[in-house]
């Protein structure tokens, strides 16, 4: 068994969206200021890093991430290449691979420093988003920001996810990470009424342990 960790480092220089609030610890006790422990505080947008979007995040009357069944964001998984440029949206004719998998994973390139936010990452076209429901996935991840362009005010993908009510993934790094398919395991911590959260999102290559 192989583990490949595809979620970036949080720290302060983490980029988020422009206009939200950046991660920030405040450390209230330290050995190395002669307190008897480590002891600290976390402030930051609930969408850090590699994370999950609840419905309610992109749909006014969706539930929290909190109310999200688990299964959708632990189980098999597909690492597909998508032939893309910078500020496009991905349509099917674009993916190295045929979908054969309930859950996957969008390699754009497009974001490849999480320290740095730029506008111009590719992102899901709706049409897309349609050809992967009806070939049975159930979450879709994606190594940008956001499953919608930079400037979508209309939040198009989104909705046509709300649609089909599929699971959201993103931020992720798929850096040195092969296409094929995997185990995803990225579960959401269990934040009342939360937009999102932060995830350890990790695939497990070869057979799970007993």
């Amino acid at each position: 068994m192989r583990l490949h960790d595809i979620s970036p480092v949080i720290r302060s220089t983490t980029a988020v969206w422009p206009g939200d609030v950046p991660f920030r610890r405040d450390v209230a006790l330290a050995q190395a200021r002669g307190d008897h422990l480590d002891l600290s505080a976390i402030h930051t947008t609930v969408h850090i890093g590699a994370h999950t979007d609840a419905p309610n995040h992109y749909v006014a009357d969706g539930v929290g991430i909190d109310a999200r069944p688990l299964e959708l964001y632990l189980g098999p998984c597909q690492v597909i290449t998508a032939n893309v440029g910078r500020g496009e949206r991905i349509e099917a004719a674009d993916l190295a691979a045929p979908v054969a998998a309930p859950r996957v994973l969008l390699r754009t390139g497009t974001f490849p420093d999480p320290d740095h936010f730029h506008e111009d990452f590719a992102a899901l076209s709706p049409a897309l988003v349609h050809h992967l429901a009806a070939a049975g996935v159930r979450l879709v991840g994606i190594d940008t920001p956001s499953v919608d362009l930079c400037h979508d005010a209309e939040l198009l993908s989104h909705h046509a996810i709300a649609e089909h009510d599929l699971a959201i993934l993103e931020g992720i790094v798929l850096t040195g990470v092969p296409d094929g398919h995997y185990t995803l395991v990225a579960l959401p911590l269990r934040i009342e009424g939360a937009d999102a959260s932060p995830v350890r999102a990790v695939l497990i290559d070869g057979p799970l342990p007993s």
